[in-house]
């Protein structure tokens, strides 16, 4: 009987977003808006949205600690209506350590590089930042930081199209040197770190990825393929491959030491479809961004239409 109860609760419990499970899987990836409905990540900041994040992330005494004391920083993308997609973040701009998150610099560095020409595409390439991604393999992002070259890959932050780094907001994306104690490095200015991202600013890669414009439609349905099937099931994925498929997981993690980090786009299982982001400076950190996913979910689901 008690199993029985079980499942009708989370049969229940899933039913908002079964109901939409139908329209949310026959949307394809990258999405396309015409220049009138497009918005920057920064002008689909909800209230609401904002308010009930707020308020999910301080019931829990940890969370609501770290937060206080700057050492975990969360961004959340709703996109349950591509067209009006909506966005809140708490310490959005606090930049932390964020160990293998910057290596999405890199996917984005080599796909800009197949697209001017200036990088041949080859089986080992992609085999290199498959690994990179998926398996978060340091020598692999090492050997693509060797032949793309650290200057390059750090001008991409400094596009106007892009702007992963911004002084003016805390700082951002950053990747100033290879995954190894050896090799030239050159940390962000403002924290002096060498691997570093904000919520905010990873938030927005994703989010830019998800309407086709890192580089153009292509290349961001090229990047999203090697994104998805990810073989680390740790933090985020941990949870959320219990019940998404993988090819509907679009994720990059980090860790090192107390710095635990994940960031994913979830498109399908139940109807879901979202960004979060989260880097947590805690020897916690992996239990927490596990336990973070149900969470929003739950923030989540209500709103879905």
């Amino acid at each position: 009987m008690k199993i029985f109860t079980t499942i009708l609760w989370v049969g229940l419990l899933l039913l908002p977003w079964s109901a939409n499970r139908v329209a949310a899987d026959s949307l394809s990836l990258p999405l396309s808006l015409t220049n009138a409905q497009w918005r920057p990540l920064e002008q689909r900041t909800d209230r609401g949205l904002q308010t009930k994040l707020e308020r999910t992330l301080a019931q829990n005494q940890l969370w609501k600690s770290l937060i206080v004391e700057k050492k975990m920083t969360v961004g959340v993308v709703d996109l349950a209506s591509p067209k009006m997609p909506r966005f809140a973040q708490v310490n959005g701009d606090t930049m932390l350590y964020a160990a293998s998150i910057p290596k999405l610099l890199i996917l984005l560095a080599a796909c800009q590089g197949f697209e001017n020409g200036t990088l041949k595409e080859t089986p080992q390439i992609h085999e290199d930042l498959t690994e990179m991604i998926r398996l978060s393999s340091n020598p692999a992002a090492n050997r693509m930081i060797d032949l793309i070259g650290l200057p390059k890959i750090e001008s991409l932050v400094f596009l106007p199209r892009y702007r992963f780094y911004d002084l003016k907001q805390g700082g951002g994306l950053w990747l100033g040197g290879r995954y190894a104690s050896y090799g030239d490095r050159n940390t962000e200015p403002l924290k002096d770190i060498i691997h570093a991202a904000t919520a905010n600013q990873v938030c927005r890669f994703y989010y830019l990825l998800a309407y086709g414009k890192l580089i153009n439609p292509k290349r961001s349905r090229q990047m999203l393929t090697i994104l998805s099937q990810p073989k680390l099931h740790d933090k985020f994925a941990s949870v959320l491959e219990k019940t998404v498929p993988p090819d509907r997981l679009y994720r990059k993690s980090g860790t090192y030491n107390i710095w635990h980090s994940d960031s994913v786009l979830v498109w399908g299982g139940a109807g879901r479809r979202y960004i979060l982001v989260s880097l947590v400076e805690s020897d916690q950190g992996e239990q927490i961004l596990r336990d973070l996913v149900p969470g929003v979910e739950q923030m989540l689901r209500p709103t879905r239409r």
